[in-house]
């Protein structure tokens, strides 16, 4: 056992070092994967917003308005449950505008019911504005919602790091993120819930880039929600390797694309072994973003990912 660790330990601080980042000196803590004991484990989710046009509440609620399959919440946590997921992952804008405690009682007593839990969710922020009221309104939210995932019994909140904003420099949106992470970190860690920054462009859009945030982060509670279809590199599924040591929640998506070159069909099993080789346990998030009718195309790939999973 001890052999093998050690082989993890070197893989991981060699795929940092292939993404091309430098690890700060005397750090050596922040850049060890997360430890995690007994092998891989790995368990189906599906994100809401794979039906992002279906919802009939929140940001989407106009084009929900014309469709004959609007959803809810409750109605979207039904439909996990019976295509066989353990977990459903409520993204935040699809709830209703006027969230109350009563409310998320409500919506975990259903997911209890249906013998189903809050996976996560996932919310919409930039944590890179220089200070002043609009980031520390972005604080708020993201807290706010830590406050929800609580209610909702959620261990998970994906967030965002966000672009450089205009006037400013790459390193001082660097230092904005950092600091936001661990206020927010920090809060998230009082309740027993992770934060995971997702690959998500900006100032993450690269594995070098998004390592070197996370491990300048200097919260327990701060790791990767790693986005399989989100890196457009030359190879994005060592892209993805190199990121999965740190991942505390994944979304896999049903194409990846290559720089400079058309979608193609994820090798959903490469991804899914990538991750039992860094003994990854946790929620694995089909997150639908293809053109075919998510009504058509979901149901397959949850099959695939039910078999693949195993």
């Amino acid at each position: 056992m001890k052999d093998l660790s050690s082989r993890r330990e070197f893989l991981t601080v060699a795929s940092v070092l292939g993404a091309g980042l430098v690890l700060p000196v005397g750090r050596a803590r922040a850049v060890a994967p997360l430890q995690r004991s007994g092998p891989a484990r790995l368990r189906l989710s599906l994100a809401a917003y794979s039906f992002r046009e279906f919802f009939k509440d929140g940001r989407d609620a106009k084009a929900a308005a014309v469709s004959t399959r609007a959803l809810d919440m409750f109605g979207f946590v039904d439909y996990c449950a019976e295509h066989g997921c353990e977990g459903a992952e409520l993204t935040s804008y699809y709830f209703p505008k006027n969230i109350d405690k009563n409310y998320l009682i409500k919506l975990r007593r259903h997911c209890f019911l249906r013998g189903m839990e809050v996976s996560g969710t996932a919310v919409g922020n930039t944590f890179t504005l220089p200070p002043g009221e609009e980031r520390d309104a972005q604080i708020r939210s993201v807290k706010q919602w830590v406050d929800y995932a609580a209610i909702l019994g959620a261990p998970h909140i994906r967030v965002f790091a966000g672009d450089t904003p205009k006037g400013s420099e790459p390193a001082a949106a660097k230092k904005q993120c950092i600091s936001a992470l661990e206020e927010c970190g920090d809060y998230a860690g009082q309740h027993g819930i992770f934060l995971g920054i997702e690959n998500h462009g900006g100032i993450v859009a690269t594995p070098a880039e998004l390592l070197d945030i996370v491990t300048s982060v200097r919260s327990p509670w701060i790791g990767i929600n790693l986005d399989g279809g989100n890196f457009h590199g030359d190879d994005p599924y060592q892209d993805f390797a190199s990121c999965a040591p740190y991942a505390v929640n994944v979304q896999l998506k049903a194409e990846i694309q290559r720089r400079g070159q058309k979608a193609e069909a994820t090798e959903l099993r490469r991804q899914l072994q990538t991750l039992r080789e860094v003994n990854y346990q946790g929620y694995v998030a089909l997150e639908y973003e293809s053109a075919e009718d998510p009504w058509q195309a979901v149901p397959r790939l949850l099959k695939q990912l039910q078999e693949l999973c195993r």
